[in-house]
């Protein structure tokens, strides 16, 4: 009879083979993984405490914001390779995705299905035009505009050049584009409207003390239009928030100088806006080029007080601008108040005349967003 068969004696238990030890390589892998998942959590909590409170925190600000779902992903994929280290690689990953995951920039309402537009629908257009027609055709740029047959337009970054003469007779042509249309214009802020303009309001955006970007251009960075449509006034803000940094050498002293200074510019802009939409009771659009990422805090402004349009825009990432033909950014958006039906929201490319995209939404006054 073969010893396997043989029965055991009483009180034994059955032989068990230990695991064998991970290899000290797995051992080494894990205790990086580890510290990298110890890193990127910590990185989460503190852009977190520190994103819009804090201009030393602009830079880190601009990590893509795919990064804050793809990042802990990665790390609970790699954890199956961390050895004994696994579980708290995992435990890590989880915290940093729970953390950041609404910072990544992807559409939550992406399989949601917007309600049709009705007939009067408001069809309005945002787009940063990147210096106006300065280095496209004039009349390749007013047929994209035109083409779009929308009722408000809202365009950032008017400056044909910096003659006078040359911009007034830039604005005689737009209006003779627009027949019919109204034109408030200030600084490089230009919004057309079928619709009456029955206020205008330049917001503050004044730089700090002591600043040398003391121009028109530079103070008039949000333009609210009231405007008559029906029975109703709507407020409609035109906006061009200032980028967050001077993209010069960061080893130049005046990379770190104005990257406190646009920061604090950056804060009056917002805090502008804000203001304003707290003691305007009217139906309320706000967008243009934020200059600002869907992991940045100073959205919170915005956010707290009205819906984003791109939920309905179909796309599960929103993308708006382009560094060097990639799109990893989406830096315009608009905003509506509780009193809109956003029914349609499309980011369109424009031809190469601008490293933005169109902004295009279709609204309505009245019903649930």
């Amino acid at each position: 009879m073969s010893a396997d068969l043989l029965p055991r004696p009483a009180g034994t238990s059955p032989t068990v083979t230990p695991d064998p030890s991970p290899s000290p390589t797995r051992r080494r892998v894990g205790a990086a993984l580890l510290v990298l998942a110890g890193a990127w959590v910590t990185f989460v909590v503190a852009h977190r405490l520190l994103s819009g409170r804090w201009w030393r925190w602009l830079l880190p600000e601009l990590v893509p914001p795919p990064a804050y779902l793809a990042v802990p992903l990665l790390l609970l994929l790699l954890a199956l390779a961390a050895g004994p280290a696994r579980r708290r690689v995992a435990l890590l990953a989880v915290a940093a995705l729970l953390l950041g995951a609404d910072l990544s920039g992807f559409n939550p309402a992406v399989l949601r299905t917007p309600p049709p537009a009705p007939a009067d629908a408001l069809r309005l257009v945002s787009w940063n035009t990147t210096v106006w027609n300065h280095d496209d055709d004039p009349d390749r740029f007013y047929a994209l505009l035109t083409a779009r047959r929308a009722d408000v337009y809202l365009l950032q970054e008017y400056k044909p050049a910096d003659d006078p003469a040359v911009r007034d007779a830039d604005l005689a042509r737009l209006r003779r584009e627009f027949p019919g249309y109204q034109v408030a214009a200030r600084g490089e802020l230009v919004t057309l409207t079928r619709f009456p303009i029955v206020g205008i309001t330049a917001l503050p955006a004044d730089p700090p003390p002591g600043s040398d970007w003391r121009t028109d251009y530079w103070e008039v960075k949000s333009l609210r239009t009231d405007l008559q449509i029906g029975p109703r006034t709507v407020s409609v803000y035109n906006t061009h928030i200032l980028v967050p940094l001077d993209l010069s050498s960061p080893l130049r002293a005046t990379f770190h100088r104005r990257r406190h200074e646009f920061f604090q510019r950056r804060q009056v802009q917002y805090d502008a806006i804000a203001a304003d939409l707290d003691r305007n009771p009217l139906p309320a659009v706000v967008a243009g080029d934020l200059n600002t990422s869907p992991a940045m805090a100073d959205l919170d402004r915005l956010t707290d007080r009205l819906t984003d349009a791109g939920r309905t825009s179909g796309s599960a990432y929103p993308r708006s601008w382009a560094i060097r033909g990639q799109r990893w950014w989406r830096l315009d958006w608009t905003f509506v108040s509780a009193d809109w039906t956003v029914h349609r929201y499309r980011l369109r490319d424009v031809d190469d005349m601008s490293d933005h995209r169109m902004q295009e939404s279709t609204l309505s006054l009245g019903g649930d967003r």
